[in-house]
């Protein structure tokens, strides 16, 4: 029932399902276990639908991100649960089905794709009125407060569906459940940076009613870039297929690149190029021939690398390596 592990990347991520729980006892197990002592709430079904519900969550530094499937039910967070002292602050989307949320004495209802803040530190009820699923982002207050001026007034503030940051944040979460994605300490920090940005980005269009008209493509630039250095070494990486993870037209991908007065093109092969010139230089690759360096960089064809890196360094692949052997042997000498 409670599947909790350190996966290869080294995060903790659990899976809760009542799929593993008996018909006779499944209500109580559930609300006695997984709702009381581990999520802090409790939780009806509503109607005579058989409970079903369900759990992923990944626990990255600075966000949890929790998808959650369910049938009908009512989950309440009542002032017995409020001693943990849970100060965080959660932003749900309302990915499918119809929901209500009643907190701060306010009712609101959720379409699909609509998003809301609110606040573990108070008493909130949630109802699901149809099977359906959200994608959650638990954050700490610390860390939203100091990027949304005056958090606390979008609380229980409805995020539209059509908000562009709130879609581009759906489509960059869910990659985050692959191992893949999160190989390294410095992919989970680009990739939680990038949650709150946009997590603040559609705060910010909640309280000021229209989108931060430069916010959103400069956040969009960013995770472009960020996701091309990550990738630069795969050779089939294209303008399309990062406009694809980015949810984006090729085109729009390109302009996002002219704004700041390069290309596609140009900013990939720059990553290479890079990228190259540090594998020439580390003593450890140093019996690798340079083909193979060139195409672990992303390069094809061998010509076109050597001429493009010349270009940049001023030197061929082969006189970065020799001056780096040299100044190697200068200094295991001394």
């Amino acid at each position: 029932m409670d599947d909790k592990f350190m996966d290869q990347a080294g995060l903790t991520t659990f899976r809760l399902s009542t799929d593993d729980l008996p018909d006779k006892d499944r209500v109580a197990m559930w609300r006695d276990h997984c709702c009381r002592v581990v999520m802090k709430l409790d939780i009806e079904p509503i109607g005579d639908a058989r409970l079903e519900y369900s759990i992923l969550a990944r626990d990255l530094p600075g966000v949890r991100v929790m998808s959650t499937a369910s049938s009908p039910v009512r989950i309440i967070r009542t002032r017995e649960y409020l001693a943990d002292g849970n100060g965080d602050l959660v932003f749900i989307i309302n990915q499918t089905g119809k929901t209500t949320v009643t907190a701060r004495g306010r009712d609101v209802a959720l379409r699909e794709g609509d998003a809301l803040l609110m606040s573990a530190s108070e008493v909130k009820v949630f109802d699901r009125h149809s099977y359906g699923g959200a994608l959650s982002f638990r954050i700490p207050r610390s860390i939203l407060s100091s990027m949304v001026t005056y958090v606390d007034d979008v609380v229980m503030q409805v995020v539209p569906c059509n908000t562009d940051a709130l879609k581009l944040l759906a489509g960059y979460a869910a990659p985050l459940f692959n191992d893949i994605a999160l190989a390294t300490p410095e992919f989970r920090r680009t990739a939680v940076n990038h949650l709150h940005d946009l997590v603040a980005l559609a705060l910010g269009a909640a309280r000021d009613g229209v989108a931060a008209g430069h916010a959103i493509p400069a956040a969009r630039l960013r995770m472009a870039k960020s996701y091309i250095v990550e990738n630069s070494s795969r050779r089939e990486l294209s303008v399309g297929a990062v406009a694809a993870h980015l949810g984006l037209t090729p085109r729009n991908l390109q302009r996002l690149f002219e704004s700041e007065g390069t290309t596609f093109s140009e900013f990939l092969l720059l990553q290479r190029l890079s990228r190259a010139h540090r594998m020439l230089t580390e003593p450890r690759l140093a019996q690798n021939p340079v083909g193979s360096i060139a195409y672990d960089a992303g390069f094809g064809d061998l010509s076109y690398f050597n001429r493009s890196f010349k270009r940049r360094f001023g030197m061929t692949p082969r006189d970065v390596r020799n001056d780096g052997t040299k100044l190697l042997e200068a200094s295991s000498s001394r």
